[in-house]
């Protein structure tokens, strides 16, 4: 954790520092500092300051929740500090680890994605990413016809980003296409809401329009 977020790489936010230590040291807890014993699939010398990449990677899936641990996995893959390839050739000793290499992708464009469609998929909702539509990619598309939206911070600030955003909505329900839009606080703190809306608008077959 508090490796890959010195390499710019997304972590939830945290109060500890992680300290990756030998198996054989001491057990005892240290205020502020959270200890990894389990040792990551690259050997590491005593003299190391840091460990690999793929190690923090396979700490993080034993130490966060799933949703969060996807969440590093697939930012340390945009930001092209690993090829999602060579994680799945890694032999990683951890159930979690494995699951994880798996799962990951390189097509969520920041962690807020990364989260709806992995939380889409434990409810067996299926998300395509990044599907060209009017000369534009969307974040997510259900079926052929339910599109979803994620309005982070970054993007999503400005009156202007809100014009641009109201304008391609516009444009592809003129097309035929139902949008839902979900920003930042709703994705991390109302997803229950998301889940009922989803799953809602699937019942209502809303992504199963013929698009001409």
């Amino acid at each position: 954790m508090s490796a890959a977020a010195l390499l710019g790489i997304w972590v939830p936010e945290h109060s500890e520092v992680h300290v990756a230590v030998q198996a054989t040291a001491s057990r005892n807890r240290v205020e502020g500092v959270r200890l990894h014993w389990a040792s990551g699939p690259a050997p590491v010398s005593r003299t190391m300051a840091e460990e690999p990449i793929v190690n923090m990677l396979f700490h993080a899936a034993r130490c966060l929740s799933p949703r969060d641990a996807l969440g590093v996995w697939e930012s340390a893959i945009r930001m092209k500090r690993v090829d999602r390839s060579t994680l799945a050739r890694v032999s990683w000793r951890s159930a979690r680890a494995a699951t994880l290499a798996a799962a990951a992708r390189d097509l969520s464009d920041s962690e807020l994605e990364t989260r709806f469609v992995a939380g889409m998929r434990r409810h067996g909702v299926v998300v395509r990413q990044q599907v060209r539509i009017d000369g534009r990619p969307v974040d997510g598309l259900i079926g052929d016809s339910l599109v979803v939206q994620l309005d982070g911070f970054a993007f999503h600030s400005s009156a202007r980003d809100r014009r641009r955003d109201i304008e391609a909505d516009a444009r592809l329900r003129l097309r035929g296409f139902t949008v839902l839009r979900f920003d930042f606080h709703q994705v991390n703190f109302e997803w229950d809401y998301i889940v009922e809306t989803i799953l809602m608008a699937v019942a209502q077959q809303l992504h199963r329009h013929r698009i001409r």
